[in-house]
This record gives C-alpha cells, sequence and structure tokens, in this order.
C-alpha cells in the first residue's frame, strides 16, 4: 500500500456518497506499501480501505481481483469484501483512477515474524490454494520470468548506482532463471505477495490476508518460495531454517507437495528473489515526485539471491521427509 494520488475532500464525498456507507469522517493515507494509493476511509457506517489502482495493476484485471475476494471468502478464507456502491458495482472511478472501496480487517500484521506466525501462514496459503481451485477466471502472472527481462532492461543502466557489480549479478541471475525456469507444475490462484503486512494477526492468531493485487494464475510451490523469502529471513540477511521448517509443514498439513515441487524449490526461490529485487530496484530508481511512499531496499533481496545460490535442496528451506 502507499499514496501516490491525492484526493480532494469533495470528490472523495462524492463518491463515497454513491454507496450505503454514511459520509466520510476521515480519510488518512496509508504509507506502507509500493502499487496503489490505499487510504484508511472512516465514515458514519464504520471504518474501510479505499483504493486507487495505479502502476502495474491494469484496469482490466480488476474484475478478476474483486471476483477472487468474493470467491474465497465464500469458501470460508477471511479476506477483505468488495463493497458495492447503489448501482451495484464494486468498481468506479476517482481522482482519474480506478477505484474500489472493501472492507476493513481487524488485526495487524506482525514486524518480527516467529515460528509460530510461520507455520500458520504456510496453512493459511494452503487454504487459499485450495479455496481457489475451482476460481473460474484466469489471469497471466505478468511478474513470472517472462515478465523479468524487462524489468531489468528498465533498471540496469542505472544499477550500478545501488551497489557496485549489481547489473552483471543481475544479468547472470536472469539468464541462468530463464535457461531453468520449472513448467508443468501443479498451480492455479495464487497470491504472489503474501508478506507480513498482508497477513493480519490477533494475538497469536492469523485473522485475515489482504491485498490481493497481484493474484494471478501460476505453481502453487511458486507461491510458497515467495513466502519462504519473505518471511524466513532474520533482519542480518541469514536464512531461518526453524522457521522454514514451520511454514512449509504448515502448508503440508493442508496440501501435499508432489516430487516436481520439491526438487524445484530452490530454483523456485531464487526466481521469487529476483522479481521482488528488480520490482524494489525500478520503484527506487522512479519514485514520483511528491508521492507518500517509502520505497523498499533491493538490496535486501539481493542478499537472499545470493543464499538462494547456494542452495542445492528443497532441505536448505526446512523441508523434512518425503512428499505426504
Amino acid at each position: 500500500m502507499a499514496v501516490y494520488t491525492e484526493v480532494p475532500d469533495d470528490e472523495l464525498s462524492d463518491f463515497v456518497a454513491g454507496y450505503d456507507i454514511g459520509a466520510v469522517l476521515s480519510a488518512k493515507g496509508i504509507a506502507e506499501g509500493v502499487e496503489n494509493s490505499n487510504y484508511l476511509l472512516h465514515t458514519e457506517g464504520g471504518f474501510y480501505i479505499l483504493t486507487l489502482y495505479e502502476k502495474r495493476v491494469r484496469e482490466s484485471d480488476l474484475p478478476f481481483f474483486v471476483g477472487l475476494m468474493e470467491h474465497l471468502a465464500a469458501k470460508g478464507l477471511v479476506c477483505p469484501q468488495p463493497v458495492k456502491n447503489r448501482k451495484g458495482d464494486a468498481l468506479g472511478r476517482l481522482a482519474g483512477r480506478p477505484a474500489a472501496i472493501v472492507t476493513f480487517l481487524d488485526g495487524m500484521g506482525v514486524k518480527r515474524p516467529g515460528v509460530a506466525h510461520c507455520g500458520a501462514v504456510g496453512e493459511a496459503l494452503a487454504r487459499l490454494h485450495l479455496a481457489g481451485a475451482d476460481f473460474p477466471m484466469r489471469r497471466e502472472n505478468a511478474l513470472s520470468v517472462q515478465g523479468w527481462r524487462p524489468l531489468y532492461e528498465a533498471a540496469k543502466d542505472r544499477a550500478d548506482t545501488i551497489t557496485p557489480g549489481l547489473r552483471a549479478a543481475t544479468e547472470e541471475a536472469l539468464l541462468e532463471l530463464e535457461a531453468h525456469w520449472p513448467e508443468g507444475l501443479p498451480g492455479g490462484v495464487i497470491h504472489a505477495d503474501l508478506f507480513p503486512d498482508n497477513v493480519f494477526f490477533i494475538g497469536p492468531r492469523l485473522s485475515g490476508l489482504i491485498d490481493f493485487y497481484f493474484a494471478c494464475t501460476d505453481a502453487f510451490a511458486y507461491d510458497l518460495a515467495i513466502c519462504l523469502n519473505a518471511w524466513c529471513f532474520e533482519q542480518d540477511g541469514s536464512y531461518n531454517l526453524t522457521k522454514g521448517q514451520a511454514m512449509i509443514a504448515g502448508y503440508r498439513r493442508v496440501r501435499a507437495l508432489t516430487q516436481a515441487e520439491i526438487d524445484a524449490l530452490p530454483v523456485l526461490c531464487r526466481g521469487a528473489a529476483l522479481r521482488f529485487m528488480l520490482t524494489r530496484l525500478v520503484d527506487r530508481l522512479n519514485v514520483p515526485p511528491g508521492a507518500l511512499v517509502r520505497p523498499k531496499d533491493p538490496l535486501e533481496y539481493y542478499k537472499k539471491l545470493r543464499f538462494h545460490r547456494r542452495a542445492e535442496s528443497a532441505a536448505d528451506y526446512g523441508l523434512v521427509g518425503t512428499p505426504a
């Protein structure tokens, strides 16, 4: 989440007036994240999240996201629900952007995930994959392996301004992944961005998943690789094997991993690290003037990529035993 587009008070009031949620009491920009403009919206009807869609989100993809959240909720997954206006539409336009209001979930993200958090996320991720199995819509993952070279090309000339040698190391990793990216793995709907700020907890209990605007159709094990990257590294850049064990075990309690998925886990983790390093690099080099946004550090994922290139098997990530 972030704020790129400021919304005039009168436009906001007129927009909200089309919903049965009461008048606007306040709207506070949310600085976390990097993709869309988000506001914590307080109306006479309660609290909501207002999102204005920017940057990588195509307007033609919005019905996929709206339909997916409704589908997952119907399957028992706790996630935000789109609020429809009086015309029955979940999508509108505000300040020149596609916009939507979704329900507010109780809970908060964790700043320093523990082992129990990682286990709970593994279980929730597997439940999401199973719940989305019969979702009828598909959306290509534009930020999978075929989308990484355009990002690299956009950033390569200035990559070494972030750290010396970044351009050459990125190109080498990209060539390796383009040559060895796995195909034919079990797949379906994935979240593709299940970072700690997109998972809410109330005390030790996982209370909901948010921010489905990277959700797409791709390999389930790639989604697990994204989560291992996001949850199981410590602040000093070291991989916490105990957290990885908990996450993978939590996932396998709900959905079994095939041998092909297990074999592919190291390369999937490398790919996930490169994907987030590249998007962070592009974002760091291209922050719009005046945007209320905190660009994330691409070097965090550069360090993770170096760890993954040393990994030889899924055991290096905490997988114990054979496919369940």
